[in-house]
């Protein structure tokens, strides 16, 4: 074959489905950022696709119909198509990893959170046939990236859990928790800058335990000094994180967002039940009490600090006394958002073996309206500080609910629609004039020298 033919020859092209986190968006972005060094391009939708893949998640039950109404949808056009290849990544193929081609023998590769890069040998291979790769190795953070927006970026700084908690499939997907070394990530960070990124966010599924593996003359490393290290990072204006663990979340880390010019302010800090009793079974080793505790020690170092949270609803043996005092953990702290939950039992968890004390499935949404309706009061509560401020935006792009506005996200994390005309990637000064439990709205300030108010 000549050159010539060679060029006109048409690309391979893969269309990938990603479920679940912020981490399993990331591992998105290297697998595309992987397969297009390989000469793939990218399909619109599943059935221009030569290759398609599911990034998955087994976190809620939710996540796993949805993967498999999409599987579903592969599996009819590989009928027509046998040339198609089918490819299931992420956590849901390593928790049925022994049975996944048993049980879905049309997919050709399937492959844990630790084995992305597998991906590229099995499809560079001389002859394809079923395989599949649930080893733990290896980051994805190193592997090339195809980012959603060039001036937003992920920075993996770990990955796995060494918590046990009893509802949680995740140390039985990812594994054990391994630190990147610190230098590999400022290394990164440095690249990304100098390739536009302007806000990272650093991932891991307890970010705030980074380090706590690594070893060097000068001892461990932690998660305030990593902060440190990438505040010093030209062209990092803004350092965002999740998820951070309240039991191990410290001081020095409370104080970095007081101390450091890049890192916003907002901290995610994940409640899950206001009941000690709850945490308890939960296996989440810190009280209602403590909780609050970090709460007003964040509060007194960061005044204006935007604080959210995740909750579960209806925890097997989570009695109406326990729920009210999830309601009071809410109101008293007065989240700027929530993530909210109904429990979802998961495959080989401890929890899942407590089917006698499940609360009934009619009594968990009633709660759960309930807790939606205080956590968005308060929301909008919070939310009204912001109105009359001038605050600085980066600007992601149109807004999703009217294409003549921009839209982006403050220093807090809350996102502002407003009308102005600066590009993507750009700082906007943006005065609040109106604000929800959700978002903020506004008008550009394009005057010269105007200066965002802390936000």
């Amino acid at each position: 074959m000549t050159a010539m033919s060679e060029s006109l020859a048409p690309r391979k092209s893969y269309h990938l489905t990603t479920f679940g986190c912020q981490m399993n968006e990331h591992d998105s972005e290297r697998m595309k950022g992987m397969l297009q060094s390989l000469g793939y391009a990218e399909a619109k939708d599943l059935e221009g696709a030569d290759l398609i893949l599911f990034n998955t998640c087994s976190i809620r039950e939710s996540a796993d119909s949805r993967f498999i109404a999409r599987l579903g949808e592969a599996k009819r056009l590989k009928k027509h198509d046998p040339a198609r290849i089918i490819g299931v990544g992420g956590c849901f193929a390593q928790s049925v990893k022994e049975e996944i081609f048993e049980r879905f023998p049309f997919v050709d590769v399937a492959f844990g959170p630790g084995q992305v890069h597998k991906l590229a040998e099995f499809l560079t291979a001389d002859s394809l046939s079923a395989q599949g790769y649930f080893e733990f190795e290896g980051f994805t953070g190193r592997l090339p990236a195809h980012r959603e927006r060039p001036f937003q970026g992920w920075l993996q700084i770990s990955v796995g859990c060494n918590c046990r908690c009893s509802y949680c499939i995740v140390p039985s997907t990812r594994g054990r928790e391994v630190s990147r070394p610190l230098p590999e990530l400022i290394g990164e960070a440095q690249a990304m800058a100098a390739d536009g990124v302007r806000e990272i966010t650093l991932l891991g599924q307890n970010v705030n335990s980074y380090g706590r593996d690594l070893r060097d003359e000068a001892g461990p490393r932690s998660f305030a000094e990593l902060l440190h290290a990438l505040d010093g990072v030209e062209g990092i204006e803004r350092i965002r994180y999740t998820s951070p663990h309240p039991k191990d979340i410290r001081e020095d880390v409370i104080r970095a967002h007081a101390q450091l010019a890049s890192l916003c302010e907002h901290i995610h800090l994940p409640l899950q039940s206001g009941s000690s009793r709850i945490l308890k079974a939960m296996r989440r080793t810190y009280t209602r009490e403590r909780y609050l505790q970090k709460v007003a020690l964040i509060q007194e170092q960061v005044p204006d600090v935007s604080l959210t949270t995740d909750i579960i609803v209806g925890f097997p043996g989570e009695t109406e006394e326990d729920f009210e005092q999830t309601l009071q953990v809410v109101d008293e702290v007065g989240y700027d958002g929530a993530f909210t939950f109904i429990f979802s039992p998961r495959r080989g968890t401890e929890a899942a073996a407590m089917g006698e004390s499940f609360v009934p499935h009619p009594v968990k949404i009633e709660r759960l309206q309930r807790l939606i309706e205080l956590v968005q009061r308060r929301a909008e509560q919070r939310a009204q500080r912001f109105v009359g401020r001038t605050v600085e935006v980066l600007v992601e792009g149109p807004s999703r609910n009217d294409p003549a506005k921009l839209r982006g996200r403050t220093r807090h994390n809350k996102v502002v629609n407003f009308d102005g005309l600066t590009a993507p990637g750009e700082m906007a000064f943006v005065q609040i004039t109106s604000a929800s439990s959700q978002t903020l709205a506004g008008e550009e300030r394009l005057l010269a020298g105007a200066r965002a108010q802390p936000c």
